[in-house]
């Protein structure tokens, strides 16, 4: 063996290392380690809300859809029906009326859905009607919409306020006391469409200051040389106007009748003021008689024995009355009487007034023999 046998640099040894090294086997790789943010509790709790929250946004709106299809599907009424809502009242309590009397089928729905459609300060009070099959929200549209049910209160021309104060008094569908009596004339004569649970003070205010509008307006423009003082003087002649004649083309004529014997110092002789006289604003009894006492009554009020105008109105006049007395015919006649079929027949003297008087009764006594004759009497 040479000496250069023996020699080695270390090259050797390296390239039998690395031939040994070709036949070791690969060490398996690790597992990954598990990242520190999935074990992190907030990133858990997050997921729960998330899967939580998906849960609860389905259920809920399966709730709105539910509540959507039972507030629009069609109600239980078979038949019409009419509820009342007070003023005042809040959604809870309409809600639960409705229910009570079966025009929708759940309050607690009609409230929600009420709300949810920003309508719950919109509910009127009012008497309503809705139909049969009415549903949730067409019940909640027609309340918003004020359309309730009107009852109408009607004061005819001429009557006293005695009269229309009985009418207010009996209606059912006003609510509360009668005011205290308010001076002969100054209601209005009218059809006045009130809500139910209107109260009567409300309905006679109403009636007050709709004549006081009424009778300033006509007065203002009346003609200039009227025998009249004041304005409580147009509405008393008007009142007896209005009690003498309903026939509204007729007024005009009567009136002009009044202002002539006005103007010439002459008493109205009129029969409707002697009886205010004597029965006051509860008229005379129906089927009485008029008497020759009570055309001989010493009242203020009776025109056959005081010269001039009684000291208030008689009854209360309607529009066509007080425009007839501010705008009376031009005529020279002093006297009229009935003519036997609704109306009257004028004169401008006594002469022929009495005629037409002559002629009145006449036809008074043929109807009553035919009458008689009718009847077999």
């Amino acid at each position: 063996m040479s000496v250069n046998d023996h020699y080695t640099d270390g090259s050797g040894d390296d390239r039998r290392n690395q031939r040994g090294r070709k036949f070791q086997s690969s060490p398996a790789p690790k597992p990954p380690k598990r990242s520190r943010h999935s074990r992190n509790q907030l990133v858990i709790f997050l997921n729960f809300c998330l899967t939580a929250g998906l849960f609860v946004t389905l259920a809920v709106g399966a709730i709105l859809y539910w509540g959507k299809s039972e507030f629009d599907r069609p109600g239980p009424l078979t038949k019409e029906a009419t509820y009342v809502v007070p003023r005042s009242t809040g959604v809870s309590s309409i809600a639960s009326g409705l229910e009570s009397e079966g025009i929708v089928s759940s309050a607690e729905v009609f409230e929600y859905g009420v709300r949810l459609a920003g309508a719950g300060g919109q509910l009127k009070a009012g008497e309503y009607a809705f139909p049969a099959g009415a549903s949730m929200r067409q019940v909640m549209e027609k309340l918003k919409s004020g359309e309730s049910i009107m009852h109408a209160v009607t004061i005819p021309e001429g009557w006293t306020v005695y009269r229309a104060y009985e009418r207010i008094a009996t209606a059912d569908f006003l609510t509360g006391d009668m005011p205290g009596e308010v001076p002969e004339g100054t209601l209005k004569p009218d059809t006045y469409l009130v809500q139910r649970g209107t109260t009567r003070k409300e309905v006679v205010r109403q009636m007050k200051s709709a004549q006081d509008q009424l009778v300033n307006e006509i007065w203002e423009g009346r003609q200039p040389d009227l025998p009249i003082k004041d304005i409580g003087q147009f509405i008393t002649l008007a009142s007896i106007v209005e009690r003498e004649t309903g026939i509204a083309g007729e007024r005009p004529h009567v009136a002009s009748v009044f202002i002539n014997r006005l103007k010439k110092g002459m008493r109205l002789d009129s029969d409707p003021t002697f009886l205010y006289g004597v029965y006051g604003g509860e008229g005379k009894p129906s089927g009485q008689p008029v008497t020759q006492s009570d055309k001989d009554s010493e009242t203020p009020y009776n025109t056959y024995k005081i010269r001039g105008l009684p000291p208030g109105p008689i009854a209360n006049p309607g529009r066509a009355a007080l425009e007839a007395v501010a705008h009376p015919l031009q005529t020279d006649d002093l006297y009229f009487v009935a003519d036997g079929t609704g109306g009257h027949i004028f004169a401008p003297s006594l002469r022929e007034h009495n005629n037409n008087v002559a002629k009145y009764r006449a036809l008074q006594r043929q109807r009553a023999a035919e009458d008689d004759s009718a009847s077999g009497g």
